[in-house]
């Protein structure tokens, strides 16, 4: 019986799907496409392995500490909820991150098969996406490198590609050998790819044992492999969140699966590497004209999601998240909108989306990193006003959560019950405050927000001061582990 482990690589910023993507709130967790999310999607197909001979067991999620509550959520909410959480204090590419998993999945003394995929693509055809993981099973289960080669339906210039011996008929769904890993080309090498016959899209998924990856690692790059190793013989566990030693990860080269290993494989008999066709529907969702091609559309050939009428116009991609768009006569536009943000751009420069998120980054700009409305493990926070030396929340505390224990050094707070009961404890004090009754937190003062009941508590706090930066936080206590400077 062969032993599965899923693996999630659920970092990223997605930073060509902004506005709606953000550094705080990246592509992977959100619904683009269908109810749930691209990282619920993955983590869900992954689960769905089980066949006769296969023991899947709780996936694997890599993801970035910031994320952490986000992603336990969201998995919360699909009803998986025994995944372990391999926490990067920060970014250090994908061959670290595999290397994590690889390490967590052996750390009982077995050698499981890892089935490793992205966080962010989608899969329209799960039958056959579940019947090309069950061949590159069988294959890592022999002690190969499978990797899954998405067979192309048009000349793309955006993604690597794989080049196999030419499949005949009968291969079609069969392991190919890969005899070379080819860079993003312009359009006539990507159209002649596509005449030749044998080449496939590079999916950035992987099936092998973590052995496999282990020794091919260290064989090809002993230092990510010993800087790992340190890492992870440094771990602290906190319940499902596991945190390699802070200090030493930061110390790993950072590189990608492919640059660290795949590519260096072809030809080499140590390390035998092949491709499984698949024709399953897949697609990245790397920039907004992907996701265009992803969505329904109406007679005119526009994707229209949220509150968009629409004249005249064609083959428009419009994202309304809170007010009404209106479009007149205009075609091939993306149309983004957010509480804090309107994106316009012509489909065929939607790749360059990230060079606004790049100028937002250079100017310090807040709508880089959150939304307006910001998910945090107790429940989340919009900010819907502010001037210069004043802040509006509205704020929402799941039932029994509370927010730290915790001051400000600039900014004093005043709260009121929305709805709900709240228990407030403001430096000496202990109050029980319930609908249209309020409080005052002066500034420096000790305080906390909990919600004793069974119903959300709904606030509204007016902050003012001369700072009113979400890092002017001192915590004394947090139930939820989080980083003194972090909200």
């Amino acid at each position: 019986m062969s032993t599965v482990v899923p693996v999630i690589l659920c970092g990223g910023s997605g930073t060509r799907l902004w506005p709606l993507s953000r550094a705080g709130f990246p592509k992977q967790f959100l619904c683009l496409t269908g109810n749930n999310s691209l990282f619920q999607q993955a983590t869900l197909r992954l689960s769905a392995l089980a066949a006769p001979g296969t023991n899947t067991l709780p996936p694997l999620v890599v993801c970035n500490e910031e994320h952490r509550f986000l992603a336990q959520e969201q998995l919360r909410e699909t009803g998986l909820a025994n995944a372990r959480f391999l926490l990067e204090p920060l970014g250090r590419n994908t061959a670290p991150a595999l290397t994590l998993a690889a390490l967590a999945a052996m750390q009982d003394g077995t050698d499981p098969v890892l089935v490793v995929t992205p966080a962010d693509q989608t899969i329209t055809d799960e039958d056959a996406f579940k019947a090309a993981l069950q061949t590159a099973i069988a294959q890592a289960q022999a002690g190969h490198i499978a990797i899954l080669g998405v067979t192309p339906d048009r000349p793309e210039t955006g993604y690597g590609y794989i080049r196999t011996e030419a499949p005949s008929d009968n291969q079609a769904s069969h392991a190919l050998t890969v005899q070379q890993f080819v860079e993003k080309p312009d359009l006539p090498t990507a159209q002649s790819y596509l005449d030749q016959g044998g080449y496939f899209w590079n999916a950035g998924m992987f099936v092998l044992k973590a052995s496999v990856w282990l020794k091919a690692l260290g064989h090809f790059r002993p230092d990510i492999a010993s800087a790992c190793q340190a890492a992870w013989a440094a771990q602290a566990i906190d319940g499902p969140f596991v945190r390699p030693g802070k200090d030493l990860f930061a110390a790993v080269p950072s590189e990608s699966v492919d640059y660290a290993v795949m590519e260096r494989c072809p030809g080499q008999a140590e390390f035998p590497i092949c491709m499984v066709p698949l024709a399953a529907g897949w697609n990245d969702l790397g920039a907004w004209d992907a996701v265009w091609s992803a969505l329904p559309k109406d007679g005119h050939g526009n994707a229209l999601v949220g509150d968009v009428i629409s004249t005249g116009s064609h083959n428009n991609l419009v994202h309304a998240s809170g007010r009404l768009v209106a479009l007149v006569g205009v075609s091939n536009l993306v149309v983004v909108e957010t509480a804090d943000a309107v994106l316009v751009s012509s489909q065929e420069r939607s790749q360059d989306v990230k060079l606004i998120v790049a100028e937002l980054n250079k100017s310090q700009r807040e709508e880089h990193n959150l939304h307006r409305k910001v998910h945090r493990p107790w429940g989340w926070y919009d900010s819907i006003d502010q001037g210069g030396r004043f802040k509006v929340k509205r704020i929402l505390v799941n039932p029994k959560a509370s927010l730290s224990l915790q001051k400000h050094h600039h900014r004093a707070e005043h709260w009121i019950v929305v709805s709900g009961t709240a228990e407030i404890t403001n430096g000496e004090q202990v109050l029980l405050l319930s609908e249209n009754q309020s409080t005052y937190i002066p500034l420096g003062a000790v305080h906390r927000l909990v919600n004793p009941g069974s119903i959300p508590l709904e606030i509204v706090e007016v902050q003012s001061g001369s700072y009113l930066g979400e890092d002017d936080i001192v915590r004394l206590q947090d139930t939820y582990g989080r980083a003194p400077a972090t909200n």
